[in-house]
């Protein structure tokens, strides 16, 4: 019903008092108490047709001497709406008081109105019954619904539902709107009868077509949820647009929802906002945690955190769960506000004690961390179970970790596994990689690495980074599924693409290696430079590498003892280990063998293998630190017990040389026997030199010979030699001068330095026609052919037949002695960095040789030595000449 149609209807012949007073009787059907301010502006409507003003009506009750109850009753609406006066509440009382002693039963309506609200008096529900109960017992239908609100909320009586809803429906078969939708009600909820949402909707339609604001309402929530008639959001729409601009604040609240989520109209986020904005000002604690999040996420406006900080605060304050949650979470991230742990603990733990599950879950993670609380793993894990008992999915998750790790509980792997199936199950990213690598190491379940596989393509499938890695990880290794580097390739370049300092990392290594795509060592340090801006160790310590060794830059010493620092201080075990080299060998930065020494101490504390060993040769040779070969020996057994060869063949040097121990060859036989057998070639070598010499076992040549040949297959420059040797001397296998000379020229290309001497005598062991002068050695016939072989070989670029070719011109071997021919053949033969060929003119330093190579100088003293050559007296300081000394061992050869 229309408000014009209320009034047109309401004229009267009887005269314009009497309409008036059937304005409001009409009008008190349709409109709730809360609005009754309404239906005096519809009187006052009334009245300007029938050419009367507000004032006409009031002074004219207000001074007439003798009045009727409706002269009373309609002075008393005058006098509390405003209705040509002062509105005066307890006049208005007064006159409704003498209404209803003249026994109208609107007049009862009226003054039993004034009891219940306390309007013009004090609140009295008793009497406030008693007064609706007459006048309903009268016919008055308004006092007929208002009886029966009394006893549906128990208002000066006993709750009574049955009798509310017999109530409502005879006012309603009255015509009366309001309590067609009281009784719309009754039927919705099942109060005093059965629920019947198609009832409920037929009495909400019927009152909200004759204009029912509330009708309109809960019409459109009947719409919007399908609840005794079709689902229609587009009516939902409808209705609640005309509830919102009639002032209902849930309906302005509910239309913003249509709004914002484009249900039943266009999504519009300003007109949302714009809704939430005008409820939220009116009071709607549900609008003001709506237009917080408005505001907290920039939707329909301009993004504001103070602004949703502060309305986070005003709906906390009120009650609302969501909003205090949020607002603890505004505390513990400083948005909007300062940062406050302590404050946003209180906040969660009041939502969580209201049954809050994230709440709950975020005041586990407080205790879990200490938070805004002491840290409390018990009650970490209680707070964990009862949110993940109630579905919280992160919650499942964490409380899995738990059990995992026995924190806050006994540790249960099958425990935490039942946990991650059921959070993975439900779709948690991180729970499906927890469960993969379950079943990848078998860890509370059995060992199933395709399950694995499943898992790791779902995670990452969803967009999860780890979990791309870790399925890069299954396509590199084959785990459950066919080996494919390619497809690794693949995975750790999308999530290399997004950011990830991981995958940036073994991208970079694809690349350094050429695994699953073209090698490109540009490329791969481009990305180890990536991730290791990322803060990424191991990225920082290959990037190390790459600046050590010129990989795909350019070398760069002090830029690689930069970054091996920097990944050494945050714990890097190989990053200390190659820092500790940089200091020992004074790369990068100035040589310090104490630092070397500290460092190399710190990783094998850690367990790095090759840090025990350099630390045990630093104790060996006193770099650093004072020398003790004791310390030195333990250090290598611990290596070598762990499994390193090179500690094992240095463990065993110092069993054959009693260092820090009893001498015991047997022991060095059998450290040397291991090591050899798991392929090292350095083992084999000194295996078979303990066959050839009967160290710790018994002499064997076969074996040496046998040994010697299987280290030169691999590529051993000194098993090369040696082998050679064997041939030469015929030690284990025939003699064979032709094999010997093959192995000695393919050591010296390689550019063994020991090679290259040993071709030089093997050279001077073969001339037996080389002139002495105090002895009357050779011939003149000799001499000239194997000057002639000299020139032969020597013009193939055969750096050694260049050297002696030199030599021959030099004493005049073979032909006239030209020393500038013998310079500018010594010149060639030195200009291929044969260190060997250089060192004849004028002398060589020897700290300028590399540690192998002073080692092979050693060896090959030794080895002339041997062959019963005396020690050359001519190694004087740091320097060694040896032309002086070469010239002594032809002189003695």
């Amino acid at each position: 019903m229309s408000s014009t149609s209320s009034i047109e209807n309401a004229v009267s012949p009887l005269g314009w008092l009497e309409g008036a007073l059937i304005v409001i009787k009409k009008n008190l059907a349709i409109f709730p108490a809360s609005e009754y301010s309404k239906v005096a502006n519809l009187v006052k409507i009334y009245l300007e047709h029938n050419q009367k003003t507000p004032e006409d009506l009031f002074n004219y009750l207000n001074n007439k001497s003798s009045k009727r109850s409706i002269d009373h009753i309609l002075l008393g609406f005058s006098l509390e709406h405003g209705i040509g006066t002062i509105p005066n509440l307890r006049k208005a009382f007064l006159e409704f008081q003498k209404g209803a002693n003249a026994k109208d039963s609107l007049g009862q309506f009226f003054l039993g109105r004034c009891y219940g609200n306390g309007i013009g008096t004090s609140q009295d529900q008793g009497k406030a019954y008693e007064l609706y109960l007459k006048a309903a017992e009268a016919g008055d239908v308004t006092a007929q619904k208002s009886l029966g609100n009394c006893y549906f909320y128990g208002w000066g009586t006993k709750k009574n539902d049955e009798k509310a809803f017999e109530l409502y429906s005879k006012a309603a078969e009255a015509g009366h709107l309001m309590a067609q939708y009281n009784l719309a009600i009754c039927y919705a909820n099942g109060r005093g009868t059965i629920k019947n949402s198609e009832k409920a909707f037929e009495l909400y339609s019927k009152a909200a077509k004759a204009g029912n604001t509330l009708a309109q309402y809960n019409l459109a929530i009947c719409y919007a949820n399908g609840e005794g008639t079709t689902k229609n959001s587009e009516k939902a729409f409808e209705l609640y647009s005309q509830a919102a601009e009639a002032g209902h604040l849930n309906a302005q609240y509910n239309l913003a929802l249509c709004y914002a989520n484009g249900r039943g109209t266009i999504k519009n986020s300003e007109k949302a906002f714009e809704l939430y904005s005008k409820a939220a000002k009116a009071g709607n604690t549900l609008a003001q945690y709506n237009l917080a999040i408005c505001y907290a996420n920039g939707e329909g406006t301009t993004k504001n955190s103070e602004k949703a900080f502060e309305l986070y605060s005003q709906a906390a304050e009120a009650g609302h769960l969501n909003a205090q949650y949020n607002l603890a979470i505004c505390y513990a991230n400083g948005r909007g506000t300062t940062k406050n742990s302590e404050k946003a603990f209180e906040l969660y733990s009041q939502a969580a004690e209201a049954g809050h599950l994230n709440a709950q879950y975020n005041l586990a993670i407080c205790y879990a961390n200490g938070e805004g609380t002491t840290k409390n793993s018990e009650k970490a894990f209680e707070l964990y179970s009862k949110a993940a008992e109630a579905g919280n999915l992160n919650a499942q998750y964490n409380l899995a970790i738990c059990y995992a790790n026995g924190r806050g509980t006994i540790k249960n792997s099958e425990k935490a596994f039942e946990l991650y199936s059921k959070a993975a199950k439900a779709g948690n990213t991180l729970a499906q990689i927890s469960l993969a690598s379950c079943y990848e190491d078998g860890i509370g379940t059995t060992k199933n690495d395709e399950k694995a596989f499943e898992l790791y393509s779902k995670a990452a499938e969803a967009g999860d980074l780890n979990a791309q890695i870790s399925l890069a990880s299954c396509y590199v290794d084959g785990i459950g599924t066919t080996k494919n580097d390619k497809k690794a390739f693949e995975l750790y370049s999308k999530a290399a693409e997004a950011g990830n300092t991981i995958a940036q990392y073994n991208l970079a290594i694809c690349y350094a290696n050429g695994e699953g795509t073209t090698k490109n060592s540009e490329k791969a340090f481009e990305l180890y430079s990536k991730a290791a801006e990322g803060e990424n160790l191991d990225a920082q310590y290959d990037l190390a590498i790459c600046y050590a060794n010129g990989e795909g830059t350019t070398k760069n010493s002090a830029k690689a003892f930069e970054l091996y620092t920097k990944a050494a201080d945050a714990g890097h075990l190989d990053a200390q280990y190659n820092l500790a080299l940089c200091y020992a060998n004074g790369e990068g930065t100035t040589k310090n063998s104490e630092k070397a020494f500290e460092l190399y101490s710190k990783a094998a504390e850690a367990g790095d293998l090759n840090a025990q060993i350099s630390l045990a040769s630093c104790y060996e040779d006193g770099i650093g630190t004072t020398k003790n070969d004791e310390k030195a020996f333990e250090l290598y057994s611990k290596a070598a017990e762990a499994g390193n060869l090179n500690a094992q063949i240095s463990l065993a040097s110092c069993y054959e040389d009693g260092i820090g121990t009893t001498k015991n060859d047997e022991k060095a036989f059998e450290l040397y026997s291991k090591a050899a057998e798991a392929g090292n070639l350095n083992a084999q070598i000194s295996l078979a030199s303990c066959y050839e010499d009967g160290i710790g076992t018994t002499k064997n040549d076969e074996k040496a010979f046998e040994l010697y040949s299987k280290a030169a297959e691999a590529g051993n420059l000194n098993a090369q030699i040696s082998l050679a040797s064997c041939y030469e001397d015929g030690i284990g296998t025939t003699k064979n001068d032709e094999k010997a000379f093959e192995l000695y020229s393919k050591a010296a290309e390689a550019g063994s330095i020991l090679g290259q001497v040993e071709l030089r005598t093997y050279y001077l062991n073969k001339l037996e026609t080389i002139k002495d002068h105090q002895n009357g050695w050779g011939t003149a016939k000799n001499l000239e052919e194997t000057f002639q072989f000299y020139i032969k070989t020597a013009e193939a670029g055969n750096q050694n037949a260049q050297y002696n070719l030199g030599w021959c011109y030099q004493k005049g071997w073979g032909t006239t002695k030209k020393l500038e021919k013998a310079f500018e053949l010594y010149l060639k033969a030195a200009g291929a960095d044969n260190l060997c060929y250089r060192s004849d003119f004028p002398e060589l330093n020897v700290h300028n040789l590399t540690l192998e190579d002073q080692d092979n100088l050693e060896y090959i003293i030794l080895r002339f030595q041997n062959r019963g050559f005396k020690y050359p007296d001519n190694l004087k300081g740091e320097f060694l000449d040896f032309e002086a000394f070469f010239d002594q061992l032809s002189d003695e050869f």
